[in-house]
């Protein structure tokens, strides 16, 4: 069996987003007061702007964070466990309920489609006092995959 031969592939905004709107598995890096960095597991989209977004609530330590301190890296993952990714490094702005309602709808329906009661779904974000991340893309790291370095590959 061939072993797998680890990829990079560079790639300009616009296929940056086109990479992360089907995958909405990340961990978003924020940094805690001391300087450390906070890992997050959660779920992402993209807004109508080519913003990377995030439903969350205030109190979680993300959002504290990316308050304190906007300079966020997100890593986009594949479904699959072997998948490509991506890291993303970018400015995060957090806006909280009830000014997070209409981010939400726009959130909600790049990554799962139409609501069947907006009114409900509005009421449900502001009543839960949901905010929302929204990171604008800086810098991004190739596409990537892991496994052998090509030369090494060849060589098995």
């Amino acid at each position: 069996m061939a072993p797998n031969i680890a990829t990079n592939t560079v790639v300009d905004l616009d296929g940056l987003l086109a990479f992360v709107r089907p995958r909405h598995h990340a961990i978003l890096l924020t940094t805690r007061a001391d300087g450390r960095p906070q890992g997050s597991p959660l779920t992402c989209g993209v807004d109508d702007s080519g913003r990377v977004v995030v439903s969350t609530y205030p109190e979680r330590a993300k959002t504290r964070n990316a308050k304190r301190d906007p300079r966020v890296s997100l890593i986009v993952l594949s479904d699959e466990w072997n998948g490509a990714w991506v890291q993303i490094d970018g400015t995060a702005e957090v806006i909280d309920s009830p000014d997070s309602v209409e981010p939400l709808v726009e959130y909600f329906r790049n990554i799962s489609g139409e609501h069947p009661d907006w009114d409900e779904y509005r009421a449900a974000m502001v009543k839960q006092g949901k905010s929302i991340i929204r990171i604008t893309p800086e810098r991004w790291s190739p596409l990537s995959t892991g496994g052998f370095p090509a030369h090494l590959a060849q060589d098995n």
